[in-house]
């Protein structure tokens, strides 16, 4: 708190300086809006009755874009981690080595500055609430990129939406009620006790994202509801998944309206940028006013979202721009309108949007978007995109993507070919140099970090480890899993971590433990003679939860069950590079357990 006193009396002397006195309050007023960005995780550009959508309303979400600014033709990237992270940089999401979702090619590298950074340096109290996405071990978590305080879960998946086991500011602490409305208490708890000092506040919430599930209050009113609009291609579309996914959207809508009416309570709505946006296409196939592609496609369907934008003191109101723009270009545009500067100084991607924003015809030049996403890259002008084939498609007059017209503009063709070729090789060499070694772990080969003083607490889940000699994960994606089928004492779990400070870590793992498997003894060893031995004493057998999901989870994705933690002792680590291994020495059951992650605590007394 002390220090967000002191960045906010530094920012406030500085504008002072800068007034005569008489205008003080009001120009220090005008200078520092607060900020709050709400992000959707799967959320379809047509997923709105803003943009179209006659099954169901969103009126809190409409709001913003009425009494401001709606960028009609907004586009971030195919999936959840890069558009965090162009959003975070103002830079395209290879540039800053994120360039997968999962097993830590989701991170954020550490050298990169973020639009939290720019402003906490500027004295605002900041703050994240939600799914990260970016990197969960310092410096890669929320709380090393420039926010004070961090709510939520840093991976990408969460298979738990009702009474989930959350982090807070390092610790794991389980909460009760829906995932969104949790996230959204911890924001509005943020707001009250910063509402008279500027603070930025970043709601990332985690629906629609799958799993299918929602409060049966929602559920209850979409269950039978008339779905009005199909998608591209409805005979992919399964109808319950539209219904949930729109109901989980309106439930959000309603979290959106609840930060809404605080900032009004407390008089802040008028000098409070607020912006709304979705990080890719919808995750299923339903209706997006005929666009192709959706989720994981650099098609128009699988990146354009909505993004409305509304700051009642400074932005005029109920205007919807035509000019292109996206998620590269939100950490300009906020850090000018707050009139702040910027942290770091690579080259942005992005432009400043605040021109169009206050003036809608201001003088404003066309230019090029790229989208990319596991190779494929395609490009977007104002008129046309050439889409990762080279077919270049006219959006104005076809939407749809459905007839090219290479021949009817070869110039154009031609160039934006050329542009997409340079920036393969200029922007994708980057990603194609770290990739390089992926597959002899199976994990980004940069190493886990640990033990920085400044955030000692270092949790290593089983997704960002490797499995071998029978040890699975209990689904084939890694992001909410956990390590299963420990017969053996050939089975092996390996994190591959960088020891910031040598020195002593109390180490803990979080199981579960079939009754009659207890006794099992194991080692946690890493690099010297670095090791612990310890008993499984307690069985743990909690049955999986049944209270999780509103449709049938979808394949590949865990079901989750509580896990428990074991402390396993005090482990002496050398810094540097090396493996930390879990291994079993003696096995009297069937197994030794399940695993959902590694905690490292270094001792700083």
């Amino acid at each position: 708190m002390m220090g967000h006193l002191l960045r906010h009396a530094v920012l406030v002397l500085t504008l002072l300086a800068c007034v005569p006195v008489g205008f003080a309050v009001e120009v220090f007023a005008a200078k520092t809006p607060n900020v709050v960005v709400f992000l959707a995780d799967d959320a379809g550009w047509g997923d709105y009755s803003f943009s179209g959508n006659q099954t169901h309303t969103t009126p809190n979400i409409d709001s913003i874009a009425t009494s401001g600014v709606s960028m009609d033709r907004f586009f971030v990237c195919p999936v959840c981690a890069p558009t965090r992270a162009e959003f975070l940089t103002g830079r395209y999401h290879p540039r800053g080595g994120v360039w997968g979702v999962s097993t830590g090619q989701e991170r954020l590298d550490p050298e990169e500055r973020t639009v939290a950074d720019a402003f906490r340096a500027a004295g605002y109290a900041t703050g994240a609430f939600g799914k990260w996405h970016n990197g969960s071990q310092w410096p890669y978590h929320p709380m090393g990129r420039g926010f004070d305080e961090y709510f939520g879960h840093t991976a990408g998946h969460w298979g738990e939406y009702f009474d989930a086991p959350l982090e807070q500011n390092g610790k794991m602490i389980r909460t009760e009620g829906f995932i969104t409305d949790v996230c959204t208490d911890q924001a509005l708890r943020f707001i009250e006790e910063n509402r008279k000092q500027p603070f930025f506040c970043y709601i990332p919430f985690s629906t629609p994202h799958s799993p299918w599930a929602v409060p049966d209050e929602y559920w209850q009113q979409y269950l039978d509801r008339e779905v009005k609009q199909q998608g591209s291609q409805p005979k992919n579309e399964t109808t319950e998944q539209t219904r949930c996914a729109l109901a989980m959207v309106r439930q959000q809508d309603s979290c959106v309206g609840r930060v809404l009416k605080a900032l009004e309570a407390h008089g802040l709505r008028e000098n409070t940028i607020i912006v709304y946006f979705s990080d890719n296409g919808p995750n299923s196939w339903r209706w997006n006013d005929g666009m192709k592609g959706r989720k994981g496609s650099t098609d128009e369907g699988g990146i354009r979202s909505v993004c409305y934008i509304s700051w009642p003191q400074g932005i005029p109101s109920g205007r919807t721009l035509p000019q292109i723009s996206g998620a590269i270009d939100l950490l300009p545009t906020l850090t000018s309108l707050a009139g702040i500067n910027r942290a770091g100084d690579r080259p942005l991607d992005g432009r400043d949007l605040s021109p169009l924003l206050k003036n809608s015809a201001a003088d404003w030049s066309d230019r090029t978007i790229i989208s990319s996403w596991a190779g494929r890259v395609s490009a977007r002008t104002q008129r046309f995109r050439l889409d990762n084939d080279g077919k270049l498609y006219d959006m104005q007059q076809d939407p749809g993507q459905s007839v090219a017209v290479n021949t009817q503009h070869p110039a154009i063709a031609e160039s934006l070919q050329r542009e997409v070729a340079e920036w393969r090789e200029n922007v994708l060499s980057i990603t194609r140099k770290a990739n390089e070694g992926i597959g002899r772990r199976g994990v980004d080969p940069r190493p886990l970090t640990v033990g920085y003083r400044e955030f000692p607490i270092t949790m290593l889940p089983a997704r960002d480890g490797t499995p071998s000699d029978g040890v699975e994960r209990s689904s084939s994606a890694p992001n909410c899993s956990y390590f299963v089928n420990w017969k053996t004492t050939a089975g092996r779990m390996t994190w591959h971590i960088d020891v910031h400070t040598a020195g002593e870590y109390e180490a803990t793992v979080d199981y579960t433990c079939v009754e009659g498997d207890a006794g099992s003894v194991v080692e946690l060893s890493a690099a010297g003679d670095a090791s612990l031995k310890a008993k499984v004493t307690t069985a743990w057998d909690p049955p999986l939860y049944t209270n999780q999901d509103t449709l049938v989870r979808p394949a590949g994705e865990s079901q989750m069950k509580p896990f428990r933690s074991l402390r396993l002792g005090t482990i002496l680590l050398q810094d540097g590079e090396q493996d930390l291994v879990l291994r079993a020495l003696e096995i009297p059951g069937r197994s030794v357990m399940d695993v959902r992650r590694i905690t490292l605590t270094l001792k700083t007394d």
